[in-house]
């Protein structure tokens, strides 16, 4: 075994990692799917058909999954479940985070009735960040009539069962918000992926990601660096069609690794897959880029009966990732 190797145990199992296999899939996968969800949400109504873009973690000793599935009328919403170990979990009784409603809470000042109709059409994709003993938590809310209107919004909790929500971080039209853990020279920081083609602020291609900061996470005045930080390749490329922000950023002593999403087109679809970059723990706007992937879709994804309902197909992506006392790091 080379020196790049290393030997892992997850749950009594010895993993084997290296340059070539970067990630070990659970054998155990999938870890979540709408079967269980169903098992507890049994209102006609709550019947979900997918489980997917979780983030992840760690509150009163146990894991923490915020995950989105489907309901059968086409609108997400978010679900909880709890973990001892981060592969067996249980999910709870109800959603957690549905579309705002007049009995939600939202933070002073706020009107409530701009974040009701900015997620009409749902939310999705939520990243979570703990900073002191605040958990925020941005994800995307879809309009109900504005076709692709979409805004990342804020939420905030600190126990998991209460949330406030603050609405859209910017008026902009983006998806895919990852927030850095702690202050960088004063400052929050953000990894955001703005529309970067359309005039009128729907749709777009998403090609760019950049960076941003604020003095308040809880603001509408994050200002975005003109320059893109990190871009799709173009040509013969994994990254070539789209890029974006997957999980929040983790800190090691070799800088913030990010865990990010690219998109190629092809002949046979889009497949997604994930990738690496290195922040500078000093200053994020430094970057080293692998542009080899660590994970690319396989048939071992998609392990649903044949009846099933299939969402995304050839689709790796993280909205989560978490770091273990050992080193460890679980992608979700």
């Amino acid at each position: 075994m080379n020196n790049l190797s290393r030997i892992m145990e997850l749950k009594d199992k010895k993993i084997t990692v290296d340059l070539n296999n970067p990630v070990f899939r659970w054998p155990g996968n999938p870890i979540l799917t709408p079967y269980d969800v169903n098992k507890h949400w049994t209102a006609p109504h709550l019947q979900v058909i997918t489980t997917h873009n979780a983030g992840i973690t760690k509150y009163d000793k146990k894991f923490i999954m915020l995950f989105r599935s489907h309901l059968r009328n086409g609108i997400s919403v978010l679900g909880l479940a709890r973990s001892r170990d981060g592969t067996e979990w249980k999910v709870d009784r109800q959603p957690a985070f549905m579309p705002c409603s007049k009995e939600d809470k939202v933070g002073e000042g706020i009107d409530i009735n701009t974040i009701i109709e900015n997620e009409s059409g749902g939310v999705e994709d939520p990243r979570i960040t703990q900073i002191d003993d605040t958990y925020y938590i941005t994800y995307s809310a879809y309009h109900g009539y504005e076709k692709d209107r979409v805004r990342v919004s804020l939420a905030t909790t600190k126990d998991f069962r209460k949330y406030t929500r603050y609405g859209p971080l910017l008026d902009v039209d983006m998806r895919n918000v990852v927030l850095f853990p702690e202050k960088i020279n004063g400052k929050f920081i953000a990894l955001m992926r703005p529309n970067d083609t359309t005039a009128d602020h729907t749709g777009g291609t998403f090609k760019q990601i950049r960076i941003a900061y604020a003095k308040e996470i809880i603001s509408n005045d994050w200002k975005i660096e003109p320059e893109p930080l990190m871009k799709q390749e173009g040509g013969p490329s994994a990254f070539g069609d789209k890029i974006g922000p997957g999980a929040p950023p983790i800190k090691t002593k070799h800088g913030w690794l990010n865990i990010f999403h690219g998109v190629r087109s092809t002949m046979d679809g889009n497949p997604y897959v994930l990738g690496v970059a290195l922040h500078d723990l000093a200053d994020p706007a430094k970057v080293k880029v692998s542009n080899i992937p660590v994970l690319f879709p396989s048939a071992a994804d998609c392990r649903v009966l044949q009846d099933d309902y299939i969402h995304v197909p050839n689709v790796v992506f993280t909205c989560g990732a978490i770091r273990k006392e050992d080193g460890t790091i679980l992608i979700y």
